[in-house]
C-alpha cells in the first residue's frame, strides 16, 4: 500500500512493523458502534494493538477518539461490536471489567491525590494488608521501587508528596500504577499536554520503556511530533470512523494531517485512499 498506509483489519505489512503482525493482537475490537440519542459517535470502528507496540490515535475534536477510549476502558460500552483480548472473546461493560482484562487508562487529570505520598498513590484502592488488617508498608515500598526502576522513573523519595513532583514525574507515577495492576494494554490520554520540554522528554522515554516491557500502548494526542517519535502505527479517526492507518516509518506527518482533515494530498484524496480502512477491506 502506498504512502505508508496499512490496512485497518489488523494485518501489518512485513516491510512496516514486521514480526508484530504475525502475533494475535493483545486487544482487537471489530465493528464498534456507539450512539447518543440521534448522534452516532462511532460507526463500525475496528481497532487493534499488539504486544510491544505503540499506536497513536489521532483525529480532530469530535472525531470519536474520546468515545473510542471510553469504550475500550469500559466507561461507555459500545452498542454494537465484538471485543477480543489475546484472541479470546471478551466483554468490557465497566472500568472494573477492563482492569480485570489488563486494560488500564491514564486520563489527562491523572487521578492522583496530591496530599498523599508516592507509595500511597501507587497502591490507592489496592493496598496490601496483613491478616490482621495492617498495611504492609515495607512490601508496598519494595514493589513500588521495583516498578519505578523498571520504568527508570527518578523521584526524590517514595515518601515524597505527589504535590511536590513535576508534571513528568506525576505522569510517571500514574503510569506506574497501571503496571502494578498487571496491565497488558495502557491507554494514555494526551500524556504530554501542558508539559515543558524536559518533562515531555521524560514521558516519551517512559512510553518507549512500556513498549520494551511488551505492553500494548495507545497514545491519544494532538501533538504530531510526539506521536511520530514514539508510535509504530498511527490510526486516524474522523467523524466517528476509522479513516486511515499509517506505518510511521513509511509516511509523513503531512499525510496523517491530510487524513485527519480529509484534505487533498499529492493530487489525490487521502479519504479515498483510506476507503479500505473504513470497511476493514484488503490492502490496496
Amino acid at each position: 500500500m502506498a504512502n505508508g498506509e496499512v490496512p485497518a483489519g489488523g494485518s501489518v505489512p512485513s516491510s512496516g512493523i514486521g514480526e508484530i503482525a504475525k502475533r494475535e493482537p493483545l486487544l482487537r475490537m471489530v465493528g464498534l458502534s456507539k450512539t447518543f440519542g440521534a448522534v452516532r459517535a462511532l460507526t463500525e470502528v475496528s481497532f487493534e494493538v499488539y504486544a510491544g507496540e505503540v499506536v497513536g490515535l489521532v483525529g480532530d475534536n469530535g472525531a470519536g477518539k474520546s468515545t473510542l477510549v471510553k469504550t475500550i476502558s469500559g466507561v461507555g460500552p459500545a452498542d454494537e461490536g465484538e471485543i477480543f483480548v489475546e484472541g479470546q472473546p471478551a466483554s468490557i461493560s465497566s472500568p472494573q471489567a477492563a482492569t480485570r482484562l489488563g486494560i488500564e487508562t491514564v486520563y489527562q487529570d491523572l487521578a492522583l491525590c496530591d496530599n498523599l505520598d508516592v507509595v500511597s498513590n501507587l497502591f490507592l484502592g489496592h493496598e496490601e494488608v496483613s491478616p490482621f488488617g495492617a498495611l504492609r508498608e515495607t512490601d508496598m515500598e519494595k514493589r513500588g521501587l521495583e516498578v519505578l526502576r523498571i520504568l527508570d522513573v527518578k523521584i526524590p523519595s517514595l515518601r515524597s508528596l505527589v504535590a511536590s513532583l513535576s508534571g513528568g514525574q506525576r505522569q510517571s507515577i500514574a503510569v506506574a500504577k497501571t503496571i502494578l495492576r498487571n496491565a497488558k494494554v495502557v491507554l494514555l490520554d494526551e500524556p504530554t499536554a501542558a508539559l515543558g520540554v524536559a518533562q515531555t522528554r521524560q514521558v516519551l522515554n517512559l512510553i518507549k520503556r512500556l513498549r520494551e516491557q511488551g505492553l500494548g500502548v495507545v497514545v491519544i494526542s494532538h501533538n504530531m511530533a510526539d506521536v511520530f517519535e514514539v508510535a509504530d502505527r498511527v490510526i486516524v479517526m474522523r467523524l466517528g470512523r476509522r479513516v486511515g492507518t499509517f506505518d510511521v516509518k513509511n509516511t509523513t506527518a503531512e499525510r496523517v494531517i491530510a487524513s485527519i482533515t480529509g484534505a487533498e494530498f499529492g493530487g489525490r484524496s487521502i479519504e479515498g485512499a483510506s476507503a479500505s480502512s473504513i470497511s476493514g477491506g484488503n490492502e490496496r
